[in-house]
């Protein structure tokens, strides 16, 4: 390990290795304390997720700026598979079965949009970033694999692509005055979007307002959040002892909800522990774009910054009521190996990036 990573990175090595153990301990408990089943899965993810991390920060930094282009088109191709073949579960089409994994290219798409916006910003002059004009492009290219997701459906990943989108769109110098305008001008259209909603994502944001309305039905999955969240108190219940996770009154307690399980055995001192896990490694990442020469480098640190604190906070916000729920997995403790690979190449390409200020 010594040569493997210079001094910089193995501060972000560390701080990973500290929330995968945190989120192997969440998964334990969720598994039951058997080291079986979904658990056994997670571990091996876990490993190849690290392996796969080491080669991206291995490999030339270079040609994540030669082949960014491609990268999106690969990924935008996958989308239209899925939206044509793909695995269907719990009434959504968002994944490619290949047979020794399940692949979910909203994923992939992910990483795509930040380096190819990137590369594109990186080719501009200051003066055309200043230029109206120059923007268009890459608005349609976030917007264009934000619909496919939707029509997916899934309303939370394509609310994080557009939320990506526009953080580097904004971070590459469009001009703050119609930015401004432009937000604005999207909130006060927000209302319309709601004749565009599914139904079950209808009933999402009006269990949003009205969590008490159907407590059984729609409003079960956040109430039975904040119970188990208020129930850690300060301390928690005690590791394998979260009443809430193991009777099963928890939904989804290894995959969008593990902050809550992990809240309510570790509580109060806990929760606050993972957010400012997390809060240390977004700061490294924008730590490191101001580290960086190049404007490629710095732009790219700063996009998969964003991308890291946009799931952060939806994700947290969601499963303590502050914000509806749309599905959206907690970086690195959430069990499912797209966001997993994701986030670790993630880290990778930020070691990788400080890497090259050294040649």
């Amino acid at each position: 390990m010594k040569h493997f990573f210079p001094n910089e990175s193995k501060i972000l090595f560390i701080l990973l290795f500290l929330l995968l153990f945190i989120s192997f301990l969440g998964q334990y408990s969720v598994a039951g304390g058997q080291l079986e089943g979904h658990l056994q899965r997670h571990i091996v993810r876990i490993v190849l997720s690290i392996i796969l991390m080491g080669c991206v920060y291995r490999m030339d930094f270079r040609l994540w700026n030669n082949y960014a282009y491609l990268l999106y088109i690969f990924a935008f191709i996958l989308l239209i598979i899925v939206d044509l073949l793909g695995v269907t579960k719990l009434g959504a089409q968002r994944w490619i079965d290949l047979y020794f994994f399940i692949l979910q290219p909203s994923e992939l798409m992910k990483l795509a949009i930040i380096l190819t916006l990137v590369r594109y910003y990186s080719l501009l002059s200051a003066p055309e970033v200043l230029k109206l004009k120059s923007h268009i492009l890459p608005i349609f290219l976030t917007l264009f694999p934000a619909v496919l997701v939707f029509r997916q459906p899934d309303l939370g990943t394509a609310c994080i692509l557009i939320g990506t989108g526009v953080g580097i769109i904004f971070l590459s110098g469009f001009p703050l005055k119609i930015f401004a305008t432009a937000l604005v001008s999207c909130f006060i259209l927000c209302p319309f979007g709601w004749f565009f909603l599914h139904d079950y994502q209808k009933n999402r944001v009006l269990t949003f307002f009205y969590p008490d309305k159907d407590p059984l039905g729609a409003g079960y999955h956040i109430l039975q959040s904040k119970i188990a969240i208020g129930s850690g108190h300060i301390w928690g219940r005690g590791f394998l002892q979260g009443t809430q996770s193991k009777l099963n009154f928890l939904p989804e307690k290894n995959t969008d909800f593990i902050f809550t399980t992990i809240a309510e055995e570790f509580g109060f001192v806990g929760s606050v522990l993972i957010i400012f896990l997390f809060l240390i490694i977004c700061y490294y990442f924008f730590w490191a774009a101001n580290e960086s020469r190049s404007r490629f480098s710095k732009l790219l640190c700063c996009g998969l910054g964003v991308l890291l604190y946009l799931h952060v906070f939806v994700n947290i916000a969601m499963v303590i009521g502050i914000l509806p729920i749309v599905g959206i997995p907690l970086p690195f403790l959430s069990y499912g190996g797209s966001s997993m690979i994701t986030f670790t190449i993630s880290c990778g390409l930020v070691m990788s990036s400080l890497k090259q200020q050294k040649h």
